[in-house]
């Protein structure tokens, strides 16, 4: 049996794949069970390809290989989709009275079981419930205690009554009892459970969730993938803490009510993916110049335009540190993981704040719809800390006034960072402009002030990278000879690909940046290596460019653009590839 199991259920869009898969997952984990999720969609709401792939192990799973030991195929597609992940004793579950396999015929090496889904379901109270049939046979297969896929029942249809939690309950018994009852192979696998109890997060709903623990209380949107998820988790829990969620009628309106907000002083955000953040380019420069606090989240996906919605790519980094008109000063963070999506972004409210910037927290779409298994205390409230920077009272204002008593809002600063009062602070009224302006907030072309005012914010930058710890993560042997660097969702692949290459007898150096800009210096690093290689998804290279202009070295690039994310194995196997053959990497 091997060391993790890899589960997966395919059909069109339309056929309840993600909630299959969803409930799934959640069984899994309830019996404690680690699991990593895998989705492709498609940008349609019926039709075209879809699928939900599961990686389970009693130990911590943290990226998609390819195999897979049990399919459910709803299509003939969803075999031809996965055939190549398929081996020696994987299974496949189909409906035969329903779906032909004469166009995608089951290899001569897998089982297949065929199982009247349909039939079985109307059976229980309904032909709607047909994949529950499929994970009760599924049950079967891995003797994974149905006992627990109830509890993931309940939790999906309890609040529609408990009739309709029952038939799923009978469904999925018949979907097992049919397996027991009719095939008599001897199946490979055994699913364990443990007493162990997980929380099951994907990356938008870890970044909502970190939103609400750092006090955001204004969230301005508007639906798009893969960002929507954010907005969603946010609707309905954000109000328990007073604060709210606008639907904007576009992006253009998202990124001005989120701006209006946080010049009233609330913590507020916006999420948004590429063509979002195309169309916020505009208000994002009013941000900074106006130095007001703002968190903007980018969810990365397939561009440019509106390219393919549903699938990965890393290729807005360069929009993000260059995009608008003018010279703004930014921050970029990128996390790595699903439990940092949780912590960066109580790092970017607070970096927000602290430096009067706007903040761009950018995951992609691989991180985002990823669902995973977490300790309960990966997202410890207690360890969360605010800091709302220079936010000034009316005891405080005196020294921030000129010699009419006037606030200055824009005061030239040594550090870069002016006071800050919010709308109704006692003797605190001032106005600020999109226009240059003077410390009062005035519109000005004084060309003294003019250099003033454009050093001071570019002081805030050096200011931050001076205060605050910019540092990557590593991982593997610090004295080898291959480094490899990455960035966003690739650290998980990374870091099991560094134990398949050191099978190969390759040690690997692997740094994973979660800071774009302000980012750490890894010129040592590069000029202590022999070869460097810099893993991301996207076609030109984009923090490869980065560093290589920060180091002033050459680096190689190993990237991926298809739309898919990278895989452990198929990392060591390029990376390997690349040291044999360094020059065919870079071209």
């Amino acid at each position: 049996m091997p060391a993790d199991f890899n589960w997966a259920v395919g059909g069109e869009a339309g056929d309840g794949i993600d909630s299959t898969g969803k409930i799934f997952a959640q069984a899994l984990s309830r019996a404690g069970r680690h699991v990593f999720t895998s989705k492709d969609f498609a940008s349609r709401i019926r039709g075209g390809y879809t699928a939900y792939k599961i990686r389970t192990s009693v130990d911590r799973v943290q990226s998609v290989v390819n195999r897979l030991d049990v399919l459910i195929a709803l299509t003939p597609r969803t075999i031809e989709e996965n055939r190549d992940e398929l081996h020696d004793g994987s299974v496949i579950i189909y409906d035969g009275e329903r779906t032909t396999m004469q166009d995608a015929p089951i290899p001569d090496d897998v089982v297949g079981l065929d199982v009247p889904l349909k039939r079985l379901a109307e059976d229980a109270g309904g032909a709607i419930m047909r994949n529950v049939v499929a994970l009760g046979a599924a049950c079967a297969v891995t003797g994974f205690p149905i006992e627990n896929l109830d509890s993931a029942l309940e939790k999906r249809f309890g609040a529609k009554g408990q009739k309709l939690v029952d038939n799923n309950k009978e469904a999925a018994r018949k979907g097992q009892s049919y397996v027991d009852e009719n095939h008599d192979h001897e199946f490979d696998y055994d699913l364990e459970t443990t007493d162990n109890d997980y929380v099951l997060l994907n990356g938008d709903e870890a970044i909502g969730m970190g939103a609400i623990a750092a006090g955001c209380r204004y969230y301005a949107g508007y639906p798009i993938t893969p960002a929507t998820d954010v907005m969603e988790y946010l609707k309905g829990r954000i109000e328990q803490y007073g604060g709210h969620v606008v639907q904007a009628e576009d992006e253009l309106s998202a990124i001005n009510m989120a701006l209006g907000a946080a010049r009233a002083g609330a913590r507020s955000m916006t999420a948004t993916s590429g063509p979002g953040i195309d169309l916020m380019a505009e208000t994002f420069g009013l941000v900074a110049t106006t130095e007001t606090p703002l968190v903007i989240c980018n969810v990365m996906r397939s561009g440019p335009s509106t390219g393919m919605p549903t699938k990965q790519e890393q290729g807005d980094l360069n929009a993000m540190l260059y995009g608008g008109h003018g010279e703004i000063p930014r921050f970029v963070l990128a996390p790595t993981t699903i439990d940092e999506c949780f912590w960066k972004t109580v790092e970017a409210f607070n970096l927000a704040e602290k430096y009067q910037l706007p903040v761009y927290l950018t995951a992609d779409l691989s991180l985002a719809v990823t669902e995973q298994t977490f300790e309960p205390d990966a997202f410890n409230m207690d360890e969360v800390e605010i800091d709302r920077g220079k936010l000034v009272d009316e005891d405080g204002l005196a020294e921030w006034q000129n010699e009419k008593g006037q606030f200055k809002p824009h005061a030239i600063t040594e550090d870069g960072i002016s006071p800050r009062a919010v709308p109704g602070t006692d003797e605190g009224a001032h106005m600020t402009t999109g226009l240059e302006h003077d410390e009062l907030g005035r519109r000005t072309e004084d060309t003294d002030m003019r250099i003033k005012q454009v050093d001071k914010r570019d002081r805030k930058v050096e200011t931050a990278e001076q205060r605050e710890e910019w540092e990557p993560r590593e991982f593997g042997e610090s004295d080898a000879d291959t480094l490899i660097v990455s960035w966003g969702s690739n650290e998980g692949a990374m870091v099991e690909a560094i134990d398949m290459l050191a099978d190969r007898g390759i040690d690997v150096r692997f740094i994973s940046v979660p800071y774009i800009f302000p980012r750490p210096d890894l010129s040592d690093a590069i000029d202590d290596a022999e070869d460097v290689f810099v893993v991301e998804c996207n076609n030109n290279g984009q923090f490869a460019d980065l560093l290589e202009r920060d180091a002033l070295a050459r680096v190689d690039r190993i990237n991926k653009y298809n739309g898919v994310r990278f895989t452990a194995d198929e990392l060591a196997e390029r990376i390997s590839g690349a040291l044999a053959d360094a020059p065919e990497v870079s071209q």
